[in-house]
């Protein structure tokens, strides 16, 4: 047991983070996070500051035997306690922005927020970040927000997740201009279930041009084998005739992939 491990201890005690002991102690938090790092230690007089203020010994605070009670191994009974909890934070010295290019803050309870140009935390914002509840330009996490998204909650320009909204959305449930997905709502949906301002390819679809095997709306074209390829792709081209080739080249094969659309 060493001498960051007992002032973890005695902190996670008072129920107070980093920030709160800097603050009473008159110090940086960056102070405390090194000590509790072990990549420095308090000199005497923030020692003797700790001690007052957890009402323990200098004796045990440096070398966890406390000499004036010999008999009393109480304070190792506690520490074995917090044996597996731990928490790591990382802050790179490099900023751009005033922010550090690399931030980690990572603990096995609680919240831990991270912030800087690549972010990795409970909580992360960023460029890059990666996390339970992620903000940045690139998001990973169970809640992504962010240009180009990914999690169980994605929003974005470009998200990907069981429920997905932005411009792009690939998901379980997706909303976006270009919808994807089981169930698919959006200005083009392709899905098990679609629904569409302009084009819906679905089993089930719905939209003023609806391709499917159950289809509602001004044009519908059932994909039973009925209906050739060529007929699709000319339905497409016209109903989203302001689309760029690609989108309407796309659609053209999710109508042909997903249905089985004959060739000729």
């Amino acid at each position: 047991m060493q001498f960051q491990d007992r002032l973890y201890q005695l902190r996670k005690e008072k129920g107070l983070s980093q920030e709160n002991l800097a603050d009473i102690l008159g110090i940086t938090r960056q102070a405390v996070q090194k000590w509790e790092s072990g990549a420095s230690r308090p000199d005497m007089e923030n020692l003797v500051a700790l001690a007052q203020y957890f009402g323990v010994t200098l004796d045990w605070l440096i070398t966890g035997v406390d000499t004036a009670h010999p008999e009393a191994p109480v304070q190792q009974t506690i520490v074995n306690n917090y044996y597996h909890r731990w928490h790591y934070e990382y802050r790179s010295k490099r900023t751009l922005f005033g922010l550090p290019l690399v931030h980690i803050n990572l603990m096995d309870n609680g919240l831990c927020r991270a912030k800087g140009i690549l972010a990795i935390g409970n909580v992360s914002i960023g460029v890059v970040s990666l996390g339970t509840f992620s903000f940045g330009v690139v998001s990973l996490g169970a809640i992504a927000i962010g240009a180009f998204s990914l999690g169980a909650l994605a929003l974005g320009l470009l998200a990907i997740g069981a429920a997905a909204g932005g411009l792009g959305a690939v998901g379980g449930l997706a909303w976006g201009a270009l919808a994807l997905g089981g169930i698919a709502e959006g200005i083009y949906a392709v899905g098990d279930i679609a629904s569409a301002a302009e084009i819906a390819i679905g089993e089930i679809a719905t939209g003023p041009l609806a391709i499917g095997d159950q289809v509602d709306g001004a044009v519908t074209l059932l994909t039973d084998g009925s209906v050739s390829l060529a007929v699709i792709q000319e339905a497409i081209e016209q109903a989203a005739s302001g689309a760029p080739q690609w989108l309407r080249d796309f659609l053209v094969t999710m109508a042909r992939h997903i249905h089985s659309v004959p060739l000729s």
